[in-house]
């Protein structure tokens, strides 16, 4: 109770709000790109897939370097954002919310592309004799179909933003109360021989990656319902 009591809250809600911030942007662009590369050619669509899906394979502290490249203020992007908008994006709670989004981008992007692939093409096709428009087949047919995997995408996305470590501290850097994330608070406090507020940590973590699991599952088991319905 004395660790509870004394306990710096700041990490969580640093956490929940890079995972949240980074579960909206994911989702939009997630659905987007999805949506688009089941379109292309094979080739196109093979070579898409591999580039979309490179932050998933990566190790997520190379990741962070291409980022921490890209967004440097000694690097075109970052002197141009910097001195045209003022933004900086190195060492701020921006770069925790680019790097979360990076590393969880592919899970939102092959959730949605897997579910988009599963709706029944009939469906489609009947949308479009009754005159529907390509975008309101998309939004009233294959949608919904794919709801139960968008959302199961999109809770596993929240989970890996939220415990993004490796890319996050190489762009954003760990400054207490600014950038400080749980995955960096348990790291710092392990360094320092403080095993017991890292278990409160890891408590803490365990407990909401298992909701998170837990609601994706209930998602699945909502989706294959509907599929036996369909079938009946």
């Amino acid at each position: 109770m004395a660790v509870l009591k004394n306990l710096d809250w700041s990490p969580l809600y640093i956490s929940l709000k890079t995972g949240i911030a980074a579960t909206i942007i994911c989702f939009f662009a997630g659905i987007f790109t999805a949506e688009k590369v089941m379109k292309l050619p094979p080739a196109k669509k093979a070579l898409a897939d591999g580039i979309l899906t490179m932050p998933l394979v990566l190790p997520p502290t190379a990741a962070g370097f291409f980022l921490l490249l890209l967004f440097s203020r000694r690097r075109p992007l970052g002197i141009f954002l910097f001195q045209n908008f003022n933004i900086k994006v190195v060492q701020t709670w921006l770069g925790c919310v680019i790097a979360a989004s990076v590393i969880a981008f592919p899970l939102m992007y092959r959730n949605a592309r897997a579910a988009f692939e599963q709706v029944d093409g009939n469906l489609i096709y009947a949308g479009r004799t009754l005159g529907m428009s390509e975008f309101q087949i998309f939004r009233k047919v294959v949608l919904p179909e794919a709801g139960p995997g968008i959302v199961s995408g999109t809770i596993l996305t929240f989970a890996r933003a939220l415990g993004e470590y490796g890319a996050t501290s190489m762009l954003a850097g760990n400054i207490p109360g600014k950038t400080g994330t749980i995955s960096q608070k348990i790291a710092m406090v392990i360094q320092d021989g403080d095993y017991q507020t890292a278990g409160v940590w890891v408590a803490i973590v365990l407990f909401i990656a298992f909701m998170a699991v837990f609601f994706m599952n209930l998602a699945a088991g909502k989706r294959r319902k509907n599929i036996r319905k369909w079938r009946e």
